[in-house]
């Protein structure tokens, strides 16, 4: 974008200007490395919720066979208790992925991604600033 940093007559205001937007970098720096240790997070979390989640559908497929196999009884109806067990926690885990696992993840990337492009343009506004303030400082 261009800037009307010619707009600018003093170098006060220059530096008022490079000050707020070193605070504004210094704050989207903080939120990206914020972001970037939730991606770590993520993407750890979105492995391990996976592999739990493959096991318990396992168990589940087991279990769901086993019950089919079974004469009614006590034996069945505690098949029955642990299938209702393993529906639930592969519910939860399930649910645990759409918050931390593969789709979080990428959330997260897309919003390093937009704190990259929006640093990159305070980089520029700073640049334009500071080659406005050196104009007038040298006139």
């Amino acid at each position: 974008m261009n800037y009307s940093v010619s707009s600018l007559t003093q170098t006060v205001d220059c530096d008022v200007l490079v000050t707020w937007a070193g605070r504004e970098k210094a704050d989207l720096v903080f939120k990206k490395s914020a972001e970037e240790r939730l991606i770590v997070k993520y993407a750890e979390t979105s492995l391990e919720i996976d592999a739990i989640l493959q096991g318990v559908l396992a168990e589940l497929t087991a279990v769901n066979n086993t019950i089919a196999l079974l004469p009614d009884g006590s034996v069945k109806d505690d098949q029955i208790k642990r299938q209702t067990k393993l529906e639930y926690k592969k519910f939860l885990l399930e649910t645990r992925r759409e918050t931390y696992g593969v789709i979080a993840l990428l959330q997260k990337q897309s919003d390093v991604a937009r704190v990259d492009d929006e640093i990159a343009q305070l980089d520029v506004f700073i640049a334009a600033v500071e080659a406005q303030r050196a104009t007038l400082a040298g006139a």
